[in-house]
């Protein structure tokens, strides 16, 4: 067994309640997004790295005082590397996919950064940590609202139900294209119980700020432009 006195066990202390107060800035920000990696699960990868990271120092010191042999000891940067790869696969199971659209990428981004502070509060350098988590939380929500204040891209699903007719998907792509937005492909479903006809165009819409201007200004021109319309919805995937 080994024994560890009271100073060092404060400090032990101190770098796992840091870690886990450091991991919970970055979970609060995600669970007031309502992410399922949220303030638990940051605390969680940021004090479990902490302990990993300072067993892993501890080992090194185990070897060197039992005087074993330069082979046999540890290298402390060995946990660390598992640690690392174990994340990924962490940050991967909160990657979702579908179709085009891929959420959960910023979400797993936080993972990884919460083991990184955990890891190095381990090491005992928590003026760092607190500078990384600094940074990391000023990412996430300051940055967030300067996005408003600059074009960019985002793909979606338009899903228009309609009345079947001749021309009826050439209407609503020309329709479409009059918003100066950029049809990625094509695809319908026609029923003929219903005599009805299920278009999905997938779009770039490119907008500065809030992309939902652009789509309403497309619902808008739809409504006014074809006949027989039965129902007009959008599909989207975000992080």
């Amino acid at each position: 067994m080994i024994s560890l006195s009271f100073s060092e066990l404060l400090i032990i202390i101190e770098k796992l309640a840091l870690a886990a107060a450091l991991g919970a800035l970055i979970g609060l920000e995600r669970d007031s997004k309502g992410r399922a990696a949220g303030l638990r699960t940051q605390i969680l990868v940021s004090l479990g790295s902490a302990l990993l990271m300072i067993l892993s120092i501890h080992i090194v010191d185990i070897t060197i005082y039992n005087s074993l042999p330069e082979a046999l000891r540890t290298d402390p940067g060995r946990i660390a590397a598992q640690i690392i790869t174990g994340i990924g696969f962490l940050g991967a199971g909160a990657i979702i996919k579908s179709g085009i659209n891929v959420r959960g990428l910023t979400t797993a981004s936080c993972i990884w950064v919460s083991s990184g502070v955990g890891m190095t509060c381990g090491m005992g350098y928590y003026e760092i940590a607190a500078i990384a988590t600094t940074f990391a939380v000023f990412s996430l929500i300051f940055l967030n609202y300067f996005e408003r204040y600059y074009s960019k891209d985002s793909w979606r699903e338009l899903v228009v139900e309609v009345e079947y007719s001749e021309d009826i998907i050439d209407e609503v792509i020309k329709a479409v294209k009059e918003k100066d937005v950029l049809i990625h492909y094509c695809q319908y479903t026609k029923d003929f119980n219903t005599k009805t006809i299920r278009i999905i165009l997938s779009i770039k819409l490119h907008e500065k700020g809030i992309v939902d201007k652009q789509s309403h200004r497309i619902i808008q021109n739809l409504e006014s432009k074809i006949t027989g319309l039965k129902k007009i919805s959008w599909l989207q995937k975000k992080d």
